[in-house]
């Protein structure tokens, strides 16, 4: 398979994995509405913010949307990623040249993507997709990305959104009216995507002129051109006409014999005087109650950037007209990439979460069609996350100058310290739910089990492995050294589990002949637990 190479790319190829894991500070003050309503809306880098919530998320999420800097070169994106290289630590913090042909800015794009597209891929469940708006100077880059990450034989499609609804003339070479939506499946064999909604105007092509019992109908084409060696008889229409054949160059789609059926059955018409080519009738009662996705998206059905503004400043405060959010999607975009890709209980990730425009489209949904489903949207800049996304979602959520609230409600979370300090030490005040966490999935790459229960030493079972942590006094004051190390009388007070088992503790007291008859493998905390 062909590759694609750049300055950097060593440094990043495997640097998601480096990126240590950092605690989640919810802030009661900056949440909205009902806290159980499982929304995050989370300020801070996206690549620490992804990797935080990894052990919590990962192989959950059924649906990802994210609208990354096109990197068109007039976009003052600051890439402020910690990669170790020289010449990546040359880029850090700088803003991103304005030059048409400058390559380091494509360099230091597909740095800062390449990274953050590795951890999406880990929080796909396996019947999940991700879509990816883009424009054309970095569609061809992406492709490449993503055939790296996803596979090639995850690829989807490559969908066309009509942006702009009239023609720009003052354009130096052609009036841009679109941009892409890239689409990748974690496993293209499970991925299956929704059909989307009838309209009125669709079903409005549905007529009955005949009176027919079953409904509505319209009419298709009885011939087609690809060959069909039992396609070439003759018919004779109700009035007497004989037609010879289909028409030159095409073959009848059925053969005699089923045409013959068809016409018993009222399902042939020949028009109001009989004597008309036959089309195939097509009842509107028989149809998918639903249409198939197609790859161009017209600004009709999903609306455009000028909607999308509009949208914005209808809900949000503004300073003044350079102040306003200048690249948001229309809700009924990320509504349309909602309705192919989720269930009603879908768990819906946007790591690029700008003005809040995803958050926006899951809460609306669920209030048009009773659904369940949570958000998780990631913000880089305080002030946009505040201003912007939290003052989006708040208002839409509440109800904002005569319209009525969506309810549901998100938690807004901060980034907190790592699990583990320099000399690879956990901090102090890492609680026992935390570290659960990390370990856990460090242990099985997967996330915490839900647990009907609160606080347990058992966190849960992998692979018929028991996963325990001793940690925190998770067995009370009835364990002796608050139960963080593993002595005959703590494995006692352990939920039983027939089969291997991973204690991490503080410390052990068994000898390796009982943990070998017991099924246990220890590992000490902190020296057992990876890192990153």
């Amino acid at each position: 398979m062909p590759t694609l190479d750049w300055i950097g790319k060593k440094a990043v190829v495997n640097h998601h994995r480096e990126v240590p894991f950092r605690l989640l500070k919810c802030d009661a003050a900056m949440s909205v509405g009902d806290p159980g309503s499982g929304n995050l809306l989370v300020q801070g880098d996206n690549l620490l913010a992804l990797k935080a919530l990894l052990p919590y998320y990962a192989g959950r999420v059924k649906c990802i949307y994210i609208d990354p800097p096109y990197n068109t070169g007039n976009e003052n994106w600051v890439y402020n990623d910690a990669v170790n290289s020289p010449e990546m630590r040359n880029w850090l913090g700088k803003v991103v040249g304005a030059e048409a042909e400058d390559l380091s800015r494509h360099d230091k794009w597909l740095c800062m993507m390449y990274p953050r597209l590795s951890l999406l891929r880990e929080f796909l469940s396996p019947d999940g997709a991700i879509f990816v708006s883009i424009a054309d100077h970095e569609v061809h880059n992406l492709r490449h990305l993503m055939d790296e990450v996803f596979g090639p034989r995850n690829f989807v499609a490559s969908i066309i959104w009509q942006k702009i609804f009239s023609t720009k003339n003052s354009a130096r070479h052609l009036s841009e009216s679109h941009d892409y939506i890239i689409l990748y499946a974690r496993d293209a064999n499970r991925w299956q995507p929704n059909l989307i909604p009838r309209a009125a105007k669709q079903d409005a092509r549905y007529r009955n002129p005949d009176n027919d019992p079953r409904g509505p109908w319209t009419s298709g084409d009885c011939s087609a051109r690809n060959f069909y060696g039992a396609g070439t008889y003759a018919i004779t229409c109700p009035s007497g006409r004989v037609i010879q054949g289909p028409p030159k160059g095409t073959y009848w789609r059925f053969s005699k014999e089923t045409f013959d059926e068809l016409n018993r059955d009222g399902r042939i018409w020949w028009g109001k005087n009989g004597n008309n080519v036959p089309r195939l009738k097509r009842f509107l009662s028989e149809v998918k109650q639903g249409l198939v996705p197609d790859t161009i998206w017209l600004h009709g059905d999903v609306g455009n950037t000028q909607e999308a503004k509009k949208e914005l400043v209808s809900i949000c405060d503004f300073e003044d007209s350079p102040s306003v959010f200048i690249t948001p999607k229309p809700t009924r975009l990320v509504t349309r990439i909602l309705e192919i890709a989720t269930d009603k209980d879908s768990l819906v990730l946007d790591s690029f979460a700008g003005s809040g425009t995803t958050g926006q489209a899951v809460l609306a949904m669920n209030k048009a069609d009773g659904g369940s489903r949570r958000f998780i949207v990631v913000e880089m800049e305080e002030g946009i996350a505040q201003g912007v996304t939290a003052q989006r979602l708040t208002r839409v959520i509440e109800g904002h100058k005569g319209e009525p609230g969506l309810g549901g409600g998100f938690r807004y979370c901060r980034l907190g310290q790592t699990i583990f300090d320099e000399a690879g030490n956990i901090r102090a005040g890492v609680s026992f739910a935390d570290l659960a966490a990390h370990v856990f999935f460090a242990e099985t790459g997967e996330p915490l089990p839900k647990r009907s229960s609160g606080k347990s030493a058992l966190l849960g079972v992998h692979n018929d492995k028991a996963v325990y942590l001793l940690f925190n006094g998770v067995l009370g004051d009835r364990s002796p050294d608050g139960g963080n190390i593993l002595t005959n009388a703590v494995l006692a007070m352990l939920p039983p589990h027939d089969g291997p088992r991973i204690i991490f503790g503080e410390g052990c007291r068994l000898g390796a002949a009982r943990l070998k008859r017991e099924q246990i493998v220890f590992r000490h905390i902190p020296y057992g637990i990876k890192v990153f």
